[in-house]
């Protein structure tokens, strides 16, 4: 019977392939393979034996594997013994001069090459779609909200491009990550490589050769967890910027603003008992989730704090994080670009924000045209402030308020306060900005 809710409710196929019993075994023969080859290749074992490795590892089972582990209380060699089992009388060259990290960081690190490749297919989705909408709405111009509070103007081209940069940041991490991560150890149990004697150095390199990864230059039993780190924090770091995204538009869908909206299915409902709910569910579910993928950071920083040449309190923990915090992440990724793809927009609404102050909001491009004819910077604020209080305490327009006012009107006129206080005139470079981000982010899609 299911119990964790990845298996019956979030993640991605593909993503939960990577990290299932079948897929780790094969991973872990694999190794086994690339090293019976190796220490073939140099003489070290026969040929024949590695041959026999190699056909052997299609007979290997999860359940024969568990049965063994059930007698002996130990997985790897529990792998191990099973297939010797398939290899013959070559069995007892299976592992020959490993320990067992030795094939688990090093199977781990196939897992994080097959992973991310996943997570990067949908993460240039969600950059796409994030663009799209830049471009989209690079002139539909908003309220700017601060300390949530209405400000300036923005436009939601910016909002997009802003978060399509951010995205495509993540990309970059991880692309630079991955020299750091992909790679695997044949170290032995403190990392002399003693077991394999002068050969060490070069049964490592073959091993890595065959599996396509790099290698450590030094290790003790473990690779040194700071590489894992690396990428828990990534997984982290781009979960914070999906919570981000969601918790904005879930802003922005309160009933009170109503700017934008998740799609909402014909027969979706929102509510048990409140027919009329429309609520930003998934939205809801990303920052929820996020608060897993992040709480996994700390346990993986004290994965690296252990005792001498290793000690296992960093394996149980990372049989939880890393198929968690990978499975998870894939799955809001995937769950964002499908929000920004399908994001209702009212504008209707958003022109109402925009112009709900009566102009107060435009405060700052009043003061800053007084100052540029004269008035003074500070004078301008205090008089803008002065007037801003006012037409708000009297529930007054704040053109009016402004015309009164000897100093204002001595400097601007009516029409030209009227130009001012037009929101749409007050973007700045907001237009080129979106465009620059919408030609760079296009051109490396």
């Amino acid at each position: 019977m299911a119990i964790h809710p990845i298996e019956y409710r979030y993640g991605t196929p593909e993503m939960k392939t990577v990290w299932d019993e079948k897929t780790k075994l094969k991973k872990m023969l694999k190794v086994e393979v690339a090293l019976a080859k190796a220490e073939a290749d140099i003489g070290l074992i026969p040929k024949e034996a590695a041959d026999k490795i190699s056909s052997g590892i299609k007979k290997v089972s999860v359940d024969r594997v568990k049965e063994i582990e059930d007698e002996i209380s130990h997985d790897i060699m529990a792998v191990v013994l099973s297939l010797s089992e398939q290899s013959g009388k070559y069995g007892e060259w299976v592992h020959f001069g490993a320990t067992s990290n030795d094939i688990i960081d090093t199977s781990l690190a196939l897992q994080f090459k097959e992973a991310i490749p996943i997570l990067e297919e949908k993460m240039i989705r969600l950059r796409s779609a994030l663009v799209d909408q830049a471009d989209a709405h690079k002139e539909t111009v908003c309220a700017g909200r601060t300390h949530g509070q209405i400000g300036i103007p923005t436009t939601f081209g910016l909002k997009f491009a802003i978060w399509a940069e951010e995205v495509d940041r993540h990309i970059e991490r991880l692309s630079q990550i991955k020299p750091r991560i992909l790679v695997g150890k044949m170290s032995g149990a403190v990392g002399t490589q003693a077991a394999f004697g002068e050969l060490g150095i070069e049964i490592e390199q073959k091993v890595m050769e065959y599996l396509g990864l790099g290698v450590t230059s030094v290790s003790n039993q473990i690779i040194q967890r700071d590489r894992h780190i690396e990428f828990v924090m990534f997984m982290a770091n781009l979960a914070t910027t999906l919570d981000k995204i969601c918790i904005e538009i879930r802003t922005l869908q309160r009933t009170e603003i109503g700017e934008v909206q998740e799609f909402f299915g014909k027969k979706q409902v929102g509510s048990s008992t409140m027919p009329h709910k429309r609520n930003p569910i998934k939205s809801e579910q990303v920052s929820g989730l996020a608060r897993i993928i992040r709480s996994h950071v700390q346990a993986e920083f004290l994965n690296n704090t252990l005792w001498d040449e290793r000690d296992l309190t960093n394996s149980s923990p990372e049989r939880i994080i890393f198929p968690e915090a990978c499975i998870l992440t894939d799955h809001i990724v995937k769950l964002t670009a499908g929000i920004i793809e399908n994001l209702q927009f009212y504008p209707e609404n958003i022109k109402k924000n925009l112009n709900l102050l009566g102009g107060l909001n435009m405060a700052e491009a009043v003061m800053i045209e007084l100052a540029r004819r004269g008035f003074g910077r500070q004078k301008a604020h205090e008089v803008c402030r002065d007037c801003a209080m006012k037409a708000s305490k009297e529930d007054r327009g704040f053109l009016d308020v402004l015309l009164e006012n000897g100093g204002v009107s001595k400097y601007l006129t009516k029409d030209e306060l009227e130009g001012i206080l037009n929101p749409y005139n007050y973007i700045g470079t907001a237009f080129r900005k979106v465009e620059s981000v919408v030609e760079r982010l296009r051109g490396e899609g």
